[in-house]
């Protein structure tokens, strides 16, 4: 029953880091921009549900004040500063979106301090539900696999089915067609952007009861996204749900288990440092086969 709670483990990580990810192809493959900022929208997120949470004790509250939080920095990073990069160099943009991390980092530093904020489970999921004979599972991580499933399902039928969805398949692969054509592309980049900052302050949002909410918590993540995204390929939704979910899978099954492999043939000490460094490039080396085989990404140019 382990093998199997790890394995909802990791689809449960994979699919956080769909959330991020997915803004972030979007991003990259319709608007030409790197965004290292994303992460920071990432924090917010979590930052505004956790001191919503705290300060009123509801939880619908907390939800929506971290995506609204996410939503509207994002919309503002994207007029103050990101505007004045789609015609510049991938190298001003990644200096550009840097300093924002810097600044945003230090802002929440002086006004929340380094202590991390640990927010409390919602008492309605914190328990768990028996899924088979002896595994119980905890609600809140099932709650957060459907809520993944829901908005990748959301997105797949925004991006195929719609006159946005249309819009943006289009701009990521014809996009000097789309200006040609007469459509509001300031508009269109403002509205991507946006999305993208409210998909990462949600991923933020979810992950704020499993893990501490602290300054500087969407560097890590930012770095499994991008990772996740040229797995996928750029500008591909898809792939970076087929990529999310790889990277969250091999990363939470080589920490649960191999451990446990190493020991049986060396010692306890030495094992445990093996498998704590194989481990944490685990998802690396899969970055690094699939560009072997396919250097472009699993699903390149396909939303």
């Amino acid at each position: 029953m382990i093998v199997l709670e790890q394995l909802l483990n990791g689809v449960q990580f994979g699919l956080t880091l769909f959330l991020m990810s997915a803004g972030l192809t979007l991003i990259f493959g319709i608007m030409g921009v790197i965004n290292l900022a994303h992460g920071s929208l990432y924090m917010i997120g979590a930052y505004a549900a956790a001191l919503t949470a705290a300060a009123t004790g509801s939880i619908g509250l907390a939800f929506v004040g971290g995506l609204a939080a996410a939503a509207v920095s994002g919309i503002a990073i994207e007029f103050a500063v990101v505007q004045r990069l789609y015609t510049r160099n991938h190298l001003d943009q990644v200096l550009a979106t840097f300093a924002l991390v810097l600044i945003i980092n230090q802002g929440a530093n002086m006004l929340f301090g380094r202590q991390p904020l640990f927010v409390a489970m919602p008492q309605a999921l914190s328990g768990s539900v028996t899924l088979l004979s002896g595994l119980a599972y905890p609600v809140y991580r099932l709650l957060v696999i459907a809520l993944g499933l829901a908005v990748a399902v959301g997105l797949f039928v925004m991006i195929h089915w719609t006159k946005v969805g249309m819009l943006v398949r289009a701009g990521a692969t014809h996009r000097q067609m789309v200006r040609a054509l007469g459509v509001n592309v300031a508009l269109l980049y403002s509205a991507v952007f946006g999305l993208g900052a409210l998909l990462a302050g949600l991923a933020g949002v979810i992950a704020g009861p499993i893990t501490s909410v602290q300054v500087g918590m969407g560097e890590q993540i930012l770095i499994q996204a991008f990772v996740v995204v040229v797995i996928g390929g750029l500008g591909s939704v898809r792939g970076a749900f087929f990529g999310a979910l790889a990277i969250g899978l091999v990363d939470t099954l080589s920490r649960a288990f191999l451990p446990s492999l190493f020991r049986q043939v060396m010692d306890s000490s030495s094992a445990d440092a093996l498998a704590s460094g194989m481990s944490s490039i685990s998802i690396y080396l899969l970055m690094a086969l699939v560009l072997l085989i396919r250097p472009q990404g699993l699903l390149v140019g396909r939303p």
